[in-house]
């Protein structure tokens, strides 16, 4: 879990909104969490994908797959453990993974102390 509230931190510090880590184990089975956060526009979008990518680098990880990077409406990081999902966030609304995975526990995390 330790990764997911890091991701979630990064995508906080580049002032996502509504950023949330959803608990996938019980649920899934091909990974542990899905942490979600939105962006304003496209190039909000890359930066939280940008300072999640960091982040969790630090942590020497690098994500297995990436995905939407090119268009900038949802992007998918694939840790195999954490999946991150940052979307633009009319998108968000329109995919709406919160209703569909609405049986899923969501995680409690705080952002860094500045």
């Amino acid at each position: 879990m330790e990764l997911a509230v890091e991701a979630a931190r990064a995508a906080d510090d580049k002032k996502a909104a509504d950023v949330r880590i959803m608990d996938m184990r019980e649920a899934l089975g091909v990974t542990d969490y899905f942490v979600i956060a939105s962006g304003r526009n496209e190039r909000q979008v890359k930066r939280i994908q940008e300072a999640v990518e960091e982040r969790l680098r630090e942590h020497g990880v690098k994500p297995v797959r990436r995905e939407g990077v090119r268009f900038g409406r949802w992007v998918l990081l694939d840790y195999l453990d954490i999946v991150v999902h940052v979307f633009l966030e009319e998108d968000r609304a329109f995919y709406d993974l919160e209703r569909l995975w609405q049986d899923v526990p969501f995680v409690e995390w705080q952002p860094a102390s500045t």
